[in-house]
């Protein structure tokens, strides 16, 4: 639908920023067209949103600057997304045997959309994680508990990464911040990092669930190399030439 070119620069903007928000990418033609207004216009507005730090922008449009977000503001962000991520990942989930769950809204929406089991057990460090698997016959949800970060409300810490380190498991379901061909995984903290990488040091195979508006993203603590990723689970076509720049380094479904 045509918004129409009657928005003020300012009006303009916000709405950028609430697409932004809503869609997780933003697309430079897409976005002239539904606003009335031109490619022209729109990078102008891309550039100066990017100058005040609210957004980045990468080849065609902009992605969002990686930030510590509560759990219920990440939840609904993308949901569309996450929901076809969690709709492929399932095929991965195994019927029994002891596998882990990172604290993302990503990995949630997995544990969401999962029947029951046989014998599964699953070691995470979400609480809302850990709720959604309760409500499962057949499954075992262990929490790691440590101490809850105040920004993202996952469990990390000292405890939490010693009882992580206690388990092996089968695989390891994750999501990022940020995931980018030359600096691997990224997070919003580092101590949201430290568990992922114990996660990921004790699985016999790593899975990371990202959507595609993570793609050539940095944030600010490094987690996983892509050489520690077995598969990268996406909304996109393995096709897709969004993928192109982790092509070669990592497996797409």
């Amino acid at each position: 639908m045509v918004i129409g070119s009657s928005l003020s620069s300012q009006e303009r903007r916000q709405k950028l920023l609430a697409l932004l928000d809503a869609n997780g990418e933003l697309r430079i033609e897409q976005v002239a067209s539904s606003l009335d207004v031109s490619s022209m216009t729109i990078r102008r507005d891309l550039g100066e949103l990017e100058d005040e730090g609210l957004l980045r922008r990468v080849r065609g449009g902009a992605v969002p600057v990686v930030t510590a977000r509560p759990f219920e503001q990440r939840q609904a962000v993308r949901a569309g997304a996450k929901s076809i991520i969690a709709q492929k990942a399932l095929s991965l989930i195994p019927m029994r045997g002891v596998i882990a769950f990172d604290a993302s809204s990503t990995i949630t929406t997995l544990a969401e959309a999962m029947g029951p089991r046989e014998d599964l057990t699953v070691l995470t460090n979400s609480a809302p994680t850990a709720e959604a698997l309760d409500r499962l016959a057949g499954v075992t949800a262990l929490l790691t508990g440590g101490q809850r970060e105040p920004s993202t409300g996952s469990l990390v810490g000292e405890l939490a990464t010693r009882n992580a380190a206690d388990f092996h498991t089968e695989m390891f379901f994750a999501s990022t911040g940020g995931v980018d061909a030359s600096a691997g995984c990224t997070e919003v903290s580092l101590a949201e990092a430290q568990v992922k990488k114990v996660f990921a040091a004790h699985a016999r195979r790593t899975v990371l669930c990202a959507d595609s508006s993570k793609l050539e993203q940095v944030s600010v603590a490094k987690s996983l190399a892509l050489d520690e990723v077995s598969m990268l689970v996406t909304e996109l076509d393995p096709g897709d030439s969004r993928l192109d720049g982790s092509r070669g380094l990592v497996e797409f479904i």
